[in-house]
């Protein structure tokens, strides 16, 4: 099984279990972040561009995956996405770099699919 559909499946699966327990505080922080990327005074793509760049920084690689996945949805091409991630690599130092293979690593993999 490749790499993006193990992970948006293993996503979805979990998502629905977490959602399933009714717990009002899960519930409102899933709408929250739904809400969160909505366009507004910034677009999609800008929101979706910090949220990546934010994630390496945080070296959160599923929220790293995640937002990977959306800015290939919103057609971020390779270049846009290397000069993201290399500004979060600056903010983050060189304990990002790990967590920036994965990324790239992942990146190629969506890539694969086009």
């Amino acid at each position: 099984m490749n790499k993006v559909k193990e992970f948006n499946d293993y996503r979805s699966r979990m998502n629905e279990r977490l959602l399933e327990s009714n717990d009002k505080v899960i519930k409102r922080i899933y709408n929250l972040d739904t809400n969160a990327f909505m366009d507004g005074h910034l677009n999609k793509k800008t929101k979706e561009l910090i949220g990546l760049t934010a994630s390496l920084v945080l070296r959160c690689d599923d929220c790293v995956k995640y937002h990977l996945g959306k800015c290939f949805e919103l057609k971020f091409n390779t270049e846009e996405i290397i000069e993201a991630m290399s500004v979060s690599t600056l903010i983050g130092g060189t304990i990002v770099i790990p967590h920036l293979r994965k990324a790239v690593e992942y990146w190629d993999e969506l890539n694969k699919h086009v």
